[in-house]
């Protein structure tokens, strides 16, 4: 796991993720971005958006 300053957490996958809601999301890929300012439209998974300003 690598946390980057106001960036994604970036963690080794693959990963299964359990959502607030209790809903369950996995990705297979070698590594993921997981969103950490909740601007993402593909949350938990990191769209970037974090770079746009506010």
């Amino acid at each position: 796991m690598t946390v980057q300053k106001r960036g994604p957490l970036l963690v080794e996958g693959p990963v299964e993720i359990e959502l607030e809601d209790g809903t369950t999301v996995s990705s297979d890929r070698f590594r993921v971005a997981l969103c950490t300012c909740r601007r993402s439209r593909r949350y938990p998974w990191c769209d970037t958006s974090h770079r746009r300003k506010a």
